[in-house]
């Protein structure tokens, strides 16, 4: 196996390949302080995973993750960063893992034995749903920007709900403890413009007081986890739309 390590800061390289090193004995590394040269060295190289620090100067990881995916899809990326926040655009370079400093050899050895557990959704007309840790929806791979965040809540909690028919008085409910009726009816219409613009507009489904979407018309990780697939099911850590304080997983 052959694996890239970039990070600009020399110590941190180091701890990050001497931890690598204890778990991949027999790995071939190949050791980076410049993104730049670490992409010209090996943009012609087979590497099979490839360690990137996010924070670089010049290139960052995120950056450099996407010019080594367009050159070798099949490369494995996990990031090492300091910083939770770059979370999302880590999972849309499709990342494979993702490692907060200081890394220590449990943390690797962890995200290796998570390697594989990626979903990886076809293209499709489809959109696709992150359910666990945070909830995202995405359109080609770029994340869905609603207008209201109560809008993304009610959306989530219609994935949650799995297609059933919700009442508009139980999705109220949801979203606040008072009756909002005006507010709602605007979180509504604002789901309804959002999908339509990316010609998603058949997902979500009103009738008369009740709302669903259409489960046949999204790829949700959640969903792949109840129907057995493996990679589902190893993906999922325990965190499920953990950004919101209702919903409850059912893993058995």
């Amino acid at each position: 196996m052959k694996i890239l390590l970039v990070d600009d800061e020399q110590l941190q390289l180091l701890r990050l390949e001497n931890a690598c090193k204890k778990v991949l004995p027999d790995a071939e590394f190949f050791s980076y302080t410049n993104p730049v040269k670490a992409f010209e060295e090996n943009k012609d190289n087979s590497i099979d995973l490839a360690f990137l620090d996010i924070e670089m100067p010049g290139i960052n990881g995120i950056q450099l993750a996407k010019k080594l995916k367009k050159n070798n899809p099949k490369i494995k990326i996990i990031f090492v960063t300091a910083y939770n926040e770059y979370a999302l655009d880590a999972y849309k370079v499709r990342a494979s893992g993702y490692i907060t400093k200081p890394v220590n050899e449990n943390k690797i050895q962890e995200e290796i034995n998570e390697l594989g557990s990626v979903i990886d959704f076809k293209p499709t007309k489809k959109l696709q749903i992150k359910c666990f840790g945070n909830f995202e929806v995405f359109h080609n791979g770029e994340p869905v920007r609603f207008f209201y965040k109560k809008s993304k809540e009610a959306f989530a909690y219609l994935v949650d709900r799995e297609g059933s028919a919700i009442n508009i008085n139980e999705l109220n409910a949801v979203l606040w403890e008072e009756d909002h009726p005006s507010y709602l009816r605007n979180l509504i219409a604002d789901i309804q413009y959002t999908l339509k613009s990316i010609g998603s507009e058949d997902v979500f489904v009103k009738r008369n007081n009740e709302c669903y979407i259409d489960v046949n018309k999204v790829d949700c990780d959640a969903y792949e986890y109840k129907k057995g697939n493996p990679d589902a099911v190893r993906m999922y850590r325990g965190d499920y739309m953990s950004q919101y304080s209702w919903p409850f997983f059912d893993a058995e």
